[in-house]
């Protein structure tokens, strides 16, 4: 019988914390703040601005969190791409340092918000393996590692190859590094819990409303969604990788890139202990890069990555998927799998995050791949922006949000991208 032959086109996640189902109410005629999209973002600047006294009203053109919010992989790390040398090139040492502080700022955020709600998440500060692909990946690591203890970043554990199967149980990479600040969540619980704390704040969150035009009007804006036009004084942008044409500005600076993920059914306790035996989030070093972890319970195995040159339906690129997986952990061959699903990330042309203002219109996205804290942090500080306080500073305020002629939102260029860089891995290293 075929392994996928249960599989199921839903991320697992929705197990434990299924999507509301939609209850469609009237819309109110106005409110201080309309928030497009339902994702953390939004849900996250939902909460600053109604603590802070604002009536706030969420729109979402799906049902309620059915982006990425909970759809990724449930790993938190400190999340900011580029490394400080390549910021500095960019915008001096002080403004980089800065920005990479953000990232770690992002991730004590990430806690602290989870806590101070009492958000059951399962939240759970693992640590993270970055595994080498290659011996030459290796020794960027070590050099890596080096180089963040001089800029006095948090410290990096190096594994050897001959020590490897503490981490991992599995032949295929060459050693890695431990970073022991980050974890992992149940990223659909997160995103529930979100919206228990937003809409106990008086917050109006509503699904399957598309948001169609956002027009000035007098000192606010009038906001078309379906029928019904809401006047809001303040407006936010919060959709990142499923930003549309509601923003052709926008649309043109993200890059929505879709990821693909799998779960395996329940594993044989011996077997899935034996995969990843301290429990730890794992990301590669491969430029096509795949990433896995246990799920919350230790019973499945949780594997995604990009497993298609061009967009396809999670069940179509399931058996590339599976193929990837077995590479890592061949001991899995013949493993059923329960559910496949994808989710769009937006990626950025300089590969940072960006908040700001555009025609009146606050926007807050673009968090390359690495969402979970970034989107918690910046949607809070979008939040405190929008309320006009001081603590909504960013070390990103005020940098330019590039685009690239040519390019009006559809990746044209994704494909043979992917296609080199899968080569640059196996024949570069």
């Amino acid at each position: 019988m075929s392994p996928f032959a249960d599989c199921i086109a839903q991320p697992y996640w929705l197990d434990d914390a299924p999507l509301r189902r939609p209850d469609p109410q009237p819309l109110p005629p106005a409110a201080d703040l309309v928030i497009v999209g339902s994702g953390y973002t939004g849900l996250a600047a939902a909460i600053e601005a109604a603590k802070g006294g604002m009536s706030v009203l969420v729109l979402d053109r799906g049902p309620i969190g059915a982006g990425c919010s909970t759809r990724n992989g449930g790993q938190l790390s400190s999340s900011i791409k580029p490394e400080l040398a390549k910021l500095t090139a960019r915008h001096g040492e002080t403004l980089a340092r800065r920005i990479r502080d953000e990232g770690y700022a992002a991730l004590s955020h990430a806690q602290a918000l989870i806590a101070a709600h009492d958000i059951d998440c399962d939240w759970r500060q693992t640590g993270r393996y970055l595994a080498a692909h290659s011996p030459k990946q290796f020794d960027g690591l070590a050099k890596w590692a080096e180089v963040r203890q001089q800029a006095g970043e948090p410290p990096i554990t190096l594994i050897p190859r001959d020590q490897q199967l503490q981490e991992l149980g599995s032949e295929r990479y060459h050693g890695g590094a431990v970073s022991p600040l980050f974890g992992g969540v149940h990223p659909a619980k997160l995103h529930a819990g979100l919206l228990r704390v937003a809409e106990s704040l008086g917050v109006t969150v509503q699904g399957n409303r598309e948001v169609t035009a956002i027009q000035p009007d007098g000192a606010g804006f009038a906001v078309r969604a379906g029928t019904s036009t809401v006047a809001a004084r303040k407006v936010l942008i919060a959709t990142n990788g499923y930003s549309g044409p509601l923003s052709p500005w926008l649309q043109r600076r993200v890059i929505p890139i879709g990821s693909y993920m799998l779960a395996t059914a329940p594993l044989a306790p011996a077997l899935a202990a034996s995969l990843i035996p301290k429990g730890r989030m794992v990301v590669d070093t491969r430029r096509v890069v795949i990433y896995f972890r246990m799920s919350p319970d230790g019973q499945r195995l949780i594997f995604g990555g990009r497993a298609a040159l061009m967009e396809a339906d999670p069940m179509r690129s399931l058996p590339r998927l599976y193929q990837m997986m077995l590479e890592v952990f061949p001991q899995l061959a013949g493993t059923k799998v329960s559910h496949a699903w994808n989710g769009f990330v937006a990626y950025t042309f300089d590969e940072l995050p960006h908040i700001g203002v555009q025609d009146g219109v606050q926007y807050c996205m673009g968090y390359c791949g690495s969402g979970v804290s970034l989107s918690l942090y910046f949607g809070t500080r979008a939040g405190q922006q929008i309320l006009g306080r001081p603590e909504g500073a960013t070390a990103l305020d005020g940098l330019p949000f590039q685009t690239r002629p040519l390019y009006h939102g559809t990746p044209w260029f994704l494909a043979p991208s992917v296609a080199w860089y899968r080569a640059a891995d196996r024949l570069l290293g």
